[in-house]
């Protein structure tokens, strides 16, 4: 059986957001990377199962403000990293984080790199309260992020093939 994880995003005030359970995969450098073949599924909250399309594996760093999943193809996002608080070990079959609203997204498109929901990471700073240290975090995170993955610097470049190789083309 397969060593599986509970992946739980949380709000700032303690909601649950994004979840879902992945498969270990191992350790390197970089963090530990979780994956899932194309046709598993994850939800938002407490709500419906969203079926995932593409196979994608997760790379949750040591004491760094972000995690970054990286899809395998035909999908159009290549990277997504979510800016959070650095991702806690609740157990070896647990890790949680606050999603921080900010995410820096590659295209595989055309290869640009793009910072999302500036919008909300501004409303929630006021909804949630964010502590100065916790803004100031999550906008280095962010400047960090657009430039390792905009150019390529790993984990952003090849790190995440072999880790992906594993994941892609199985059935859930």
């Amino acid at each position: 059986m397969p060593d599986l994880v509970s992946v739980n995003y949380r709000k700032y005030d303690g909601t649950l957001h994004w979840n879902l359970r992945m498969r270990r995969l191992g350790e390197d450098d970089h963090g530990v990377w979780l994956g899932l073949p194309g046709g598993a599924v994850m939800r938002k909250g407490y709500g419906p199962m969203v079926p995932i399309p593409c196979a994608h594996v997760i790379l949750f760093p040591r004491d760094a403000w972000w995690t970054a999943v990286f899809n395998a193809p035909p999908r159009e996002t290549e990277i997504y990293c979510d800016i959070a608080t650095p991702p806690e070990w609740l157990s070896s079959h647990e890790v949680s984080m606050v999603d921080l609203d900010l995410d820096v997204i590659r295209k595989r498109t055309d290869g640009s790199t793009l910072m999302d929901d500036e919008d909300e990471f501004a409303e929630h700073q006021v909804r949630y309260g964010y502590p100065a240290d916790v803004i100031a975090e999550a906008e280095a995170a962010g400047r960090w992020l657009m430039d390792a993955v905009d150019g390529r610097a790993e984990p952003f470049g090849d790190a995440s093939r072999a880790w992906l190789a594993m994941v892609d083309g199985e059935r859930p």
